[in-house]
């Protein structure tokens, strides 16, 4: 069983940038795929952007050019830079990872993005 804690949400300022953290720990396999979903209030939780471990990234329309997925095997870590930030960023954002046909969430850290 794979643990996912997330770390580096906050409040910024529109236009601003933040780093988002999700290390995995527990039985970890070395194939999978890992990603971002987010869930704005009221609205419908949606993907923004995943990784695979051979690096294959993909990215929501609305990440594309703002948003950059990376991931470090040694530390079993993934992250999310986002820069360029606008107030409709704002939203939970949960990490995944999908390994040996296993979904694994994260608590959710919360992205506030001012206007």
């Amino acid at each position: 069983q794979v643990q996912l804690v997330e770390s580096g949400g906050g409040l910024v300022q529109s236009g601003g940038s933040l780093r988002l953290s999700c290390k995995a720990s527990g039985t970890i396999f070395s194939i999978y795929v890992m990603g971002w979903y987010r869930q704005a209030p009221g609205k419908q939780r949606e993907l923004v952007a995943t990784i695979t471990n051979t690096g294959y990234t993909n990215y929501a329309g609305s990440a594309k050019g703002r948003f950059t997925i990376s991931r470090d095997d040694a530390k079993n870590t993934m992250s999310l830079q986002m820069n360029s930030l606008k107030p409709e960023d704002t939203a939970v954002y949960y990490c995944y990872r999908d390994s040996d046909r296993v979904r694994s969430w994260g608590q959710g850290t919360q992205v506030t993005v001012s206007s």
